[in-house]
């Protein structure tokens, strides 16, 4: 029998996932997530819980095996009486995979997600009390999720129709293989419970997306699912590197139906480049429920709020970054946005059955009339070197609407712009909204670039700052050439730099940039005497949207 070293306890992360951060060069995620992976919920979360309308749960059956299932209730259903806890007014149907599952000390995950905006927060804990009708959790770790890959969605209430019966089975059937082939969003439950205690323990509610078709139905036991970049704390596959059990939740959400599978993963760590995904993950069921009309909700699909845009400008801002300006093709104005938010497009790569789904940073300064977008083209990434390559002027594409809640919430602080690379693309858009306010609130901005060639949008970050007093701007390159001009200092932006620039007790500083990057710079900050809430990040890792 294999032994399996435990964490440390300072580690937000157990031993199956730091072996597959080692595996994929990770690693240092470990600092970057000792900031993010807490033991309570902020005051945000618990606002967010209690906004919501349903919960995805994760919890084991008196067999041991993963489920996941979801939770509803008028939104105030979920609640946190304090950081350290949620109440839950709601559980499994009497028909449900896990309607015996959550007895008090059993491990729950849970995974709030809000469609419409794609925000999203995951937990995990234990049940500390359970009646019937509710269910009370001991937070373990909670933390926020990339939004990439979520179907925007409304939803709605309706009066609640009599469920059909939940049926049970160990083959799919020929309904329920249309029904996977054709979704674009499923629900994945997976966990690990070492020996002793330890946060990272428990279990885990994840979302997976794709257009719709990308779970492929190998047979009446079999499916084929790409695993796309994330967050790169790789929860799921840590688990499954453990322990290889998972729980599968399919949702209709046209009819508010339920189709639960519980079976065994394994990964394909180097698949066919065909397979346009880093891995696959083939699952086979052991067990399936279907509970038909089991939901009171409903929720409209996204399509109708992509619009199509017309490429207006395509403009080179450095080797390796161009500028796209978009505008509504029917006329009509485009939705407002908020500085640092994104913008989700769909892209028709020819070859490809399905389009590309990817999301970018707004850079451009909040209008009605244009959206920018500035994208780094990486070397494999398939959306980034189409964008690059095939998308010319007068070119179309689709856009959904503005997103995302990386934002100045603060209407007059002192603001601290912290970037590298192409992190610096909201914080040019936060620049124009600044500078469009009636206040005369003092700005910083440091952003960090290899050289002159690797340095978009730099012109218009110092034209920028020149329109009026209160606006700092520093640029240090780390290997700069003999003809650069455009920078401050040399080496490295980190949190000395910007604490010998900034004077202000009272600021809020942003950061964006690859993930080691943000982690060093927050720590630095934090042990300057900066507070942790203060500080507030997107990240702009290896592996994001930009590819």
């Amino acid at each position: 029998m294999t032994t399996v070293a435990e964490p440390a306890a300072e580690s937000p992360f157990h031993a199956g996932e730091h072996r597959v951060q080692e595996r994929l060069g990770v690693r240092a995620i470990e600092e970057w997530a000792r900031k993010v992976v807490r033991p309570y919920l902020p005051e945000q979360h618990r606002e967010f819980y209690a906004s919501l309308p349903f919960l995805v749960a994760a919890g084991r059956d008196e067999q041991g095996r993963p489920w996941a299932t979801l939770l509803t209730g008028q939104p105030g259903f979920a609640s946190s009486p304090d950081p350290e806890s949620l109440a839950i007014a709601a559980e499994p149907g009497p028909g449900d995979a896990l309607a015996d599952a959550f007895a008090e000390g059993a491990d729950i995950g849970f995974l709030g997600i809000e469609l419409a905006t794609r925000r999203r927060n995951r937990i995990n804990g234990r049940v500390a009390g359970r009646r019937p009708g509710s269910i009370a959790c001991a937070v373990g770790q909670t933390f926020g999720n990339c939004p990439q890959y979520i179907h925007e969605r409304a939803w709605r209430w309706i009066d609640r129709e009599p469920a059909g019966t939940a049926t049970r089975g160990r083959t799919l059937t020929a309904a329920q293989r249309a029904w996977i082939a054709g979704a674009d969003t499923f629900f994945i439950a997976t966990g690990h419970r070492g020996s002793g205690e330890h946060p990272s323990f428990g279990m885990d509610a994840s979302h997976r997306g794709g257009a719709p078709g990308f779970v492929t139905v190998v047979d009446d036991r079999r499916l084929t699912i790409p695993d796309y970049p994330g967050n790169n704390h790789y929860n799921t596959l840590g688990n499954l590197e453990l322990d290889p059990r998972a729980g599968l939740l399919f949702v209709s959400f046209a009819t508010g139906s339920l189709l639960q599978l519980t079976g065994r993963m394994t990964v394909e760590w180097s698949p066919d480049a065909a397979a346009h995904a880093d891995r696959l993950l083939h699952f086979e069921v052991d067990e399936i429920v279907e509970q038909p009309t089991v939901l009171p909700l409903r929720w409209e699909t996204d399509a109708a709020d992509f619009r199509e845009l017309r490429l207006a400008e395509k403009i080179r801002e450095s080797d390796d970054v161009t500028s796209f300006v978009f505008v509504a093709s029917d006329g009509r104005p485009l939705p407002p946005f908020e500085a640092g938010q994104y913008l989700p497009i769909a892209l028709d790569v020819p070859g490809l059955a399905e389009p590309l789904r990817r999301t970018y940073s707004l850079s451009g300064a909040p209008s009605t009339e244009r959206y920018r977008i500035s994208v780094k083209r990486e070397p494999h990434g398939a959306a980034s070197r189409f964008l690059h390559d095939a998308v010319d002027v007068d070119t179309t594409l689709r856009a959904g609407a503005p997103s995302g809640d990386f934002v100045i919430g603060c209407r007059s602080c002192p603001v601290v712009l912290v970037s590298a690379g192409i992190g610096l693309t909201p914080f040019v858009s936060m620049l124009h909204a600044i500078l469009e306010e009636e206040s005369t609130r003092p700005v910083w901005f440091v952003h960090g670039a290899r050289d002159g060639r690797h340095h978009p949008l730099a012109a218009e970050l110092r034209a920028l700052a020149a329109r009026r007093a209160g606006v700092t701007v520093h640029v240090a390159y780390s290997r700069p050439r003999p003809e650069d001009s455009g920078h401050d200092s040399v080496g490295r932006v980190d949190g000395a730099l910007v604490d010998r620039l900034v004077s202000a007790p009272d600021a809020h500083y942003f950061l964006c940039g690859p993930i080691g990057f943000m982690a060093a710079v927050q720590a630095d900050l934090e042990r300057r005497g900066v507070r942790a809430e203060r500080i507030h990040s997107e990240s702009f890792g290896p592996r994001h949207a930009s590819a």
